[in-house]
């Protein structure tokens, strides 16, 4: 018997080791996109290009302010990992069509496993790419999106709140 990962669990092992360069004080993410079986992209949690990041400065503001997770993410200095995976693979040249994005975040404080899933931003950078699934670890596993599932659980139906979803 031979200790071979399974596909799946190899890139998520590989997107850990990319979230290893996450510049965020709360939480480390990284993104691996594959297309037809073959490493397209990746992408960490990181201030854009040539901006200091929070690593760097020693402080983030969402943790000084005491926001809670998946809020108020106009005042993180970070793009995500999704995202930084989907502008790296533009910047190259590279289809995302069809591909599946494989997503590992943990908690800077413990190291232990994040429960890791797009933001809505990120949600809708993935449909517009053009990928079909996005695979993220689990605290218990995995957990397997399928994009079209996103799609027909909101298909731009306005409410009285707004956009259904949004």
């Amino acid at each position: 018997m031979s200790d071979r990962p399974e596909k799946v669990e190899y890139y998520l092992s590989i997107a850990k080791e990319v979230s290893k360069r996450s510049t965020c004080l709360r939480r480390r993410f990284g993104a691996v996109i594959l297309k037809n079986d073959q490493i397209i992209s990746t992408g960490y949690v990181g201030a854009p290009r040539s901006v200091p990041n929070c690593v760097d400065r020693g402080k983030c503001l969402r943790e000084e302010m005491k926001v809670p997770p998946g809020e108020r993410y106009e005042l993180c200095r970070s793009v995500h990992a999704e995202m930084n995976a989907i502008i790296n693979a533009a910047r190259a040249g590279v289809s995302l069509l069809g591909g599946t994005l494989y997503l590992y975040g943990e908690n800077v404080k413990d190291d232990s496993v994040a429960e890791a899933r797009p933001c809505k931003m990120c949600k809708k950078m993935v449909i517009n790419a053009g990928l079909k699934e996005v695979i993220v670890k689990t605290p218990d596993g995995k957990k397997v999106y399928n994009i079209d599932d996103w799609i027909k659980e909101d298909n731009g139906v306005y409410t009285e709140k707004g956009l259904k979803g949004y």
